[in-house]
């Protein structure tokens, strides 16, 4: 196995959300092998997890439901450790798709906080300018 390049692992890990979101679910597959063969140990479980959401869509688009289902429970079994988020991935709901046995997961495919959390005082502010308004 290749040393460890957290580098590597990102991009290939980037580059196979961006490829799932599109909907190229094979492309997307080979992204995340490529983080899964480069990551740390304790990670391999996540990428290998992802392979398999990323598999199962793919095998929906070939109308192959044996096929999608199998890699859909793998995937549930790799991923439960990593919920509630993994490298910013909103795992608990990528997990309770797969639960719902959803057919496409490109929505579910996303940041937990995608926009940064208002502060208190940027809400305040905003209640304050809108009501000089």
């Amino acid at each position: 196995m290749p040393a460890t390049d957290p580098s590597s692992v990102t991009a290939s890990y980037k580059r196979g959300l961006s490829l799932a979101r599109a909907g190229a679910f094979f492309e997307a597959h080979e992204a995340f092998e490529d983080a899964w063969r480069t990551c740390e140990q304790s990670e391999r479980d996540f990428f290998q997890g992802l392979v398999h959401v990323v598999v199962s869509a793919y095998q929906q688009t070939r109308g192959r439901p044996v096929a999608r289902e199998r890699q859909r429970v793998k995937a549930l079994t790799r991923l439960a450790a990593y919920a509630p988020a993994h490298r910013g991935l909103d795992v608990e709901l990528l997990l309770a798709a797969l639960e719902r046995a959803e057919a496409d997961p490109r929505e579910h495919l996303v940041e937990r906080h995608a926009q940064p959390p208002v502060t208190i005082e940027e809400e305040q502010q905003a209640e304050r300018d809108e009501r000089r308004t």
